[in-house]
Parts: C-alpha cells; sequence; structure tokens
C-alpha cells in the first residue's frame, strides 16, 4: 500500500476517537514508519512471534507532574509493513490501523498493555 494511502488510514482511525480523549491530547506526535528498529525492539522486549503494530515513547499524562516541561513530544509510531503482512485486505488494514491508533492512545493516557489492548478493541464500536 502506498505510504500516503496508509496515513490517510491513520488519520481517519485519529479522527474515529472521542473529542473528549482528542482535546486532552498533549505534547504528541503521531508518524508512520516501515518497521520498527532494533532499538525499539529491544525497548519492548517483544515476547518470540509476536509482532509490534505500535508504539508510544514518551511520559504518559497520568506521570506528569508540575517539573515536566521543555521535552519532545511524545510519539506514538505506527509501522506500516507489520500491519500490511498480518492483514489479507485493505478493509483489514484499515481496522488494524485504527486499532492500533486506539491502543498506542490508551499507552499515552496512562493504560498498562491489558488497558491499552481493551481500548483498541472497543475501536470499532
Amino acid at each position: 500500500m502506498d505510504r500516503e494511502i496508509f496515513e490517510k488510514l491513520v488519520e481517519e482511525g485519529i479522527d474515529l476517537i472521542p473529542k473528549k480523549f482528542l482535546d486532552k491530547l498533549d505534547n504528541v506526535v503521531i508518524v508512520v514508519e516501515d518497521e520498527a528498529n532494533q532499538y525499539q525492539l529491544n525497548k519492548v522486549n517483544l515476547p518470540a512471534g509476536q509482532v509490534l503494530f505500535g508504539l508510544y515513547e514518551g511520559v504518559p499524562l497520568i506521570r506528569r507532574n508540575s517539573a515536566y516541561g521543555n521535552v519532545l513530544p511524545d510519539k506514538i509510531t505506527i509501522f506500516q509493513k507489520p500491519i500490511e503482512a498480518y492483514c489479507a485486505s485493505e478493509e483489514e488494514i484499515r481496522e488494524k490501523v485504527r486499532d492500533t491508533v486506539w491502543h498506542e492512545i490508551a499507552h499515552h493516557f496512562g493504560s498498562d498493555e491489558h488497558g491499552a489492548q481493551r481500548a483498541g478493541r472497543n475501536s470499532n464500536k
């Protein structure tokens, strides 16, 4: 899939997030990369056989305090190649991108992996 089309799918996923959450996104950038680099893979200690579709890197909102400031934005990366390899159709790619965007934004709000997985699964409701 062309990168521009994939990025539009990411934008669609973001647009579906309820306004009450979008309004609270603070100091975060969402980018698309082909796949995770070795540093990112090592950082998450991904179990064998699992695939990384997205990654949140930053300070979750619930851990920020008055000392938080003058920092680079948090970064959410959506990995295009693993999503494409996992999915059998453009509609499946759309759904997986949406779920992944919601999952990683849930981490920005402070959700642990279980809560973020729940957020991703609820993205289609």
